[in-house]
């Protein structure tokens, strides 16, 4: 009798310290997401394609602001068609959902060079879309859309 109730009671103190090992998880896995994040844009404000092949997936796709949607590999980025000389990224929410993570925020952009609105200050809306691919985060899709300003 002892030992059932000591069993059960076993139970319902690991049941209880699951939620919050979750919670630290989580909150550590948040902070490493916006790491990343944050990371992406700055190799892309400086075309620093070693650090993007690392955080983007193989296949990695991109809304285009052209009605496209595009493989970053191919892409105006990779190709030097999009080149930021000022590139902000303000994270607002980080959804974790097992090994898919939602990122969503605003960006203010700066295209320079041959850019299309090279020299405008762009605000956008934007959400990345993380995976852990053979075990490691890896941005896989992204969405970003100019907000019309009134």
């Amino acid at each position: 009798m002892k030992l059932l109730l000591l069993a059960a009671l076993a139970t319902f103190v690991l049941a209880g310290l699951t939620p919050g090992q979750t919670a630290k998880r989580n909150d550590v896995l948040e902070q490493e997401i916006r790491r990343l994040d944050l990371g992406e844009a700055e190799a892309v404000l400086h075309s620093d394609f070693a650090t993007s092949d690392r955080l983007w997936a193989a296949d990695y796709r991109v809304n285009a602001r052209h009605n496209k949607i595009e493989r970053a590999s191919t892409g105006p980025i990779r190709t030097g068609n999009l080149k930021y000389s000022s590139f902000v990224r303000e994270i607002e929410s980080v959804f974790i959902h097992g090994e898919t993570v939602i990122v969503m925020g605003r960006e203010t952009v700066t295209p320079r060079g041959n850019s299309h609105d090279r020299g405008k200050v762009l605000y956008r809306r934007y959400t990345n879309i993380w995976m852990k691919i053979k075990g490691r985060w890896r941005l896989i899709a992204c969405h970003a859309n100019v907000i019309c300003q009134s």
